[in-house]
């Protein structure tokens, strides 16, 4: 096996100084406040445009069953990952995401956000005309 050239500059046996690491080890073992989809497996931060409680990764629209009744409140014992499943507009313009658990199969809606993939929410919003067997079971289970 050959043997490593020595960097010009350094003594032998001297190592190279480790490099300051941003990760904070306090509750979720992440940097505060981030956390990684249980999907894409993505470095999510908590701030989104649009909207106050991040609760969905912006790349693949996965999300996790965390919140029970209000969002943000994080006190749902579930913790099964939620696939969307189809998109609607809210009277006012707003457009809303519906996401199952696929542990427990509840259902709820959340807001998008500014930095969702534009191309996974087009996906979700054609999705009931590709299957038109979804749209129905959807509207049953409401």
């Amino acid at each position: 096996m050959p043997r490593r050239k020595r960097s010009r500059g350094r003594a032998r046996g001297a190592r190279r100084p480790q490099r300051h690491k941003d990760v904070l080890h306090g509750h979720g073992g992440h940097r505060a406040g981030d956390f990684r989809c249980v999907h894409c497996r993505l470095e999510v931060s908590l701030t989104a445009p649009g909207t106050v409680h991040r609760n969905h990764c912006p790349n693949c629209l996965t999300s996790l069953h965390v919140d029970r009744r209000i969002p943000g409140d994080r006190s749902s014992d579930c913790r099964g990952r939620m696939e969307a499943l189809a998109m609607f507009t809210r009277p006012d313009g707003e457009w809303m995401i519906v996401h199952q658990c696929l542990t427990c199969g509840e259902l709820s809606a959340n807001r998008i956000a500014g930095d969702d993939n534009a191309l996974a929410l087009v996906r979700l919003a054609l999705r009931p005309l590709q299957d038109t067997t979804m749209a129905g079971r959807t509207m049953l289970v409401l």
